[in-house]
């Protein structure tokens, strides 16, 4: 239990930190400005504004829930810790030679991403374990001594021996006498880090381990010091990106494990309205002001995955990044958000992002010396945000500055006004994040038209209209709190980790002896990790093999019960198989490759939402002039402050909804109703 009833989520994205106070009678947010060199400012000043605003002192937080962007920036920026892999003598460029794949076939230019540790940061041992963990070689411990005395220059060390997955004692060896010599230098072992098959994404998954975790270790030291300085002794606990909560020491230890900690926050909080309002297919739409992420959830639970990439060269490409090897939410994310920076290219075409003005400088209209447009700089032109109560009025936005920018880098460029140069940019970034929507679903299968949008994050109730339109997407909702949602799932999130390993199994060769001993670790993993943050809590696990037939390439996941049985296993992969393929293949043997075990706290119930009762039309307060897409005009729309629209009433489009974190457009064709849980349900209306 908490020893205070108040909980803070803390979501530090490119652009804007959100922060989310809950307590007894009292849930307020804010957004402030991201300090990129030290973003512990933010969260501080932050905490100051929030806690002045709901009347409390801030030592009366009792729990800090927190994600960040920081690992994954420092990955796609390579601004990491200078970093040695050691590997096994003969395979020190696997992760150079990456796989046989080419993610673009035809492109005789085809430039592959750099390795994260270059070539002559790679050190190897003549020793070698077999994929069954019986020992081919031995390790030297005087070869190891030797080598420690060259790795003095290094702030950290991944170490990657192959199959470490089967037979850790190598790798465990190598640690022991590098920190003999060497103690005060960071290591990450693939055994620990991630124990799985495939030796590229698993040394890649190290090295991106080793590469951020001084840089994470620090900056989390530094947080917790300067909380405590502030009065706040709270634990703080970290949002991992498999949609669970670690302790703050686990997180500085596996920091890889928080390069999706935000977003999956953000899946937990559409997840969350998802149940509360019955639906079993949902696309998440979180759109910030660095990037879009998108996922997809089926009957109120997120798509998970145990391999994603990040800092893809090639935007929708799979196999253009750098692959990470471990559990995650699964979703698309890609650079379009608030802050994403238009420009055209020598094609004349009009491209946005993936670069960001971020917080600083800031998109044009911010007026803190971002020359640039933005997306934001193109809403503004748009009408959609209103530039004297942008953020809840902290700050204002200047119109002619992104009229300035507009006309200077789109329309100069394209013999266009600014008008219309805004619409351009706001056209590519709603098709570039409908493509990769599309695409995500194409890729699992599904049809969008059968899914409900929830919207969320400061920038996509601006977009999501629109998206929608491009979809065929017929209903979105956009929740209470939507500008900070990440930062609200911080604080739906279980406690909870997942503990995989790699071990080969066949059904044909079954021992429920030998499974039960891999589960059996594999649950004292999971759960030592969320006993050290909720020690007397009620736990519950989630078992899952990955199977294929003896031959292929790759498995599928398929969900298991706790106790091994043959039968019910067989049966279960048979299941998953047809329900993916359409088919089953005979007289062919089944084997399990990996495993995994999920242990996580119990979350309180969703509170089912009923429909409410029809209550008359919302009461416009003014009105705006709104560019529509469909004429190419400016229209008259009715603007309503988010708290007068109340429970019951409709509203049809063109209109904006305004709110403190976000400004909500409702489009020509679709209407607004109020639901009694403060969502907005936003419907296309039927043709008459």
């Amino acid at each position: 239990m908490d020893p205070t009833p108040f909980r803070l989520g803390v979501d530090i994205g490119g652009t804007f930190t959100d922060l989310v106070l809950e307590g007894p009678a009292v849930v307020r947010s804010l957004k402030v400005l991201t300090t990129p060199q030290a973003p512990e400012e933010a969260i501080l000043d932050g905490i100051s504004q929030i806690c002045s605003a709901a009347g409390v002192l801030p030592s009366s937080i009792g729990r800090i829930i927190h994600g960040t962007t920081l690992a994954t920036n420092a990955l796609i920026e390579r601004r990491g810790a200078k970093t040695a892999l050691v590997t096994t003598k003969g395979f020190r460029d696997v992760i150079e030679m990456r796989t046989e794949s080419r993610f673009e076939q035809y492109d005789l230019n085809l430039r592959l991403p750099e390795a994260l540790i270059p070539r002559d940061d790679r050190h190897v041992l003549d020793e070698r374990i077999g994929a069954q963990g019986q020992v081919l070689r031995p390790l030297d411990r005087a070869e190891v001594e030797r080598l420690a005395d060259d790795l003095t220059e290094y702030d950290s060390i991944a170490i990657g021996l192959m199959h470490a997955y089967a037979n850790p004692t190598h790798e465990r060896l190598v640690a022991e006498v590098i920190r003999e010599h060497l103690p005060n230098v960071s290591l990450s072992l693939s055994s620990e880090v991630s124990p799985q098959m495939r030796e590229y994404e698993r040394f890649n998954t190290v090295c991106a381990n080793a590469y951020v975790k001084p840089v994470m270790h620090t900056y989390l030291g530094r947080l917790v010091e300067r909380l405590t300085e502030m009065g706040i002794t709270a634990p703080v606990y970290l949002m991992h990106s498999g949609g669970g909560i670690i302790g703050i020491e686990s997180a500085a230890e596996l920091p890889v494990r928080l390069v999706e900690s935000g977003p999956a926050g953000g899946a937990i909080f559409a997840a969350h309205i998802a149940a509360s309002h019955g639906l079993d297919r949902v696309l998440s739409f979180d759109m910030g002001g660095t990037t879009a992420k998108i996922c997809l959830i089926k009957d109120t639970t997120p798509k998970t995955s145990r391999v994603f990439e990040v800092a893809r060269s090639y935007r929708f490409k799979k196999g253009s990044g750098m692959p990470i090897s471990i559990p995650v939410i699964d979703m698309v994310e890609i650079g379009a958000g608030g802050g994403s920076l238009a420009s055209v290219d020598v094609m004349r075409q009009v491209r946005v992002g993936p670069e960001s003005a971020g917080s600083e400088p800031g998109p044009a209209c911010y007026g803190r010396g971002g020359a640039r447009p933005a997306v934001t700089d193109a809403d503004l032109a748009l009408g959609k945000l209103d530039p004297d109560a942008f953020a809840g009025g902290s700050f204002s936005l200047s119109a002619s500055a992104s009229d300035d920018a507009l006309d200077a880098h789109i329309g100069g460029a394209l013999g266009m006004d600014a008008l219309t140069a805004a619409y351009a940019v706001s056209e590519v970034v709603d098709e570039t994040m409908a493509n990769a929507a599309r695409a995500h679903a194409v890729e699992n299968g599904e049809d969008l038209g059968a899914y409900t949008m929830i919207a969320f994050g400061g920038a996509a109730p601006l977009h999501a209209g629109r998206l929608a339109e491009k979809l065929g997407v017929s209903r979105f909702l956009v929740p209470p709190g939507a500008g900070v949602g990440s930062a609200i799932g911080f604080l739906r999130a279980p406690f909870s980790f997942e503990a995989t390993r790699s071990s080969y199994v066949r059904l044909s060769e079954f021992s429920s002896n030998f499974i039960a001993n891999i589960l059996d670790e594999l649950k004292k993993e999971a759960s030592d990790f969320v006993r050290d943050c909720e020690p007397d809590a009620e736990l519950s696990f989630e078992v899952r093999g990955y199977f294929r037939y003896v031959g292929q390439g790759w498995e599928i996941p398929v969900d298991l019960p706790e106790t091994p049985d043959h039968d019910t296993y067989k049966a279960a992969f048979e299941q998953a198989y047809q329900t993916l393929f359409g088919r089953t293949v005979h007289g062919l043997d089944v084997e399990i490759t990996s495993w995994s075990v999920r242990c996580a706290t119990p979350v309180p119930p969703a509170e089912p939402v009923a429909l409410g009762t029809a209550n008359g039309t919302a009461v416009s307060s003014a009105t705006r002039q709104l560019f529509d897409p469909a004429s190419g005009t400016r229209q008259s729309a009715a603007v309503v402050e988010r708290e007068d629209f109340l429970t019951g009433q409709s509203l049809s489009g063109p209109a904006v909804i305004t709110e403190r974190e976000t400004t909500v457009i409702v489009p020509h064709g679709f209407s607004a109703a109020m639901r009694p849980d403060g969502c907005i349900d936003i419907s296309k209306e039927a043709r008459t």
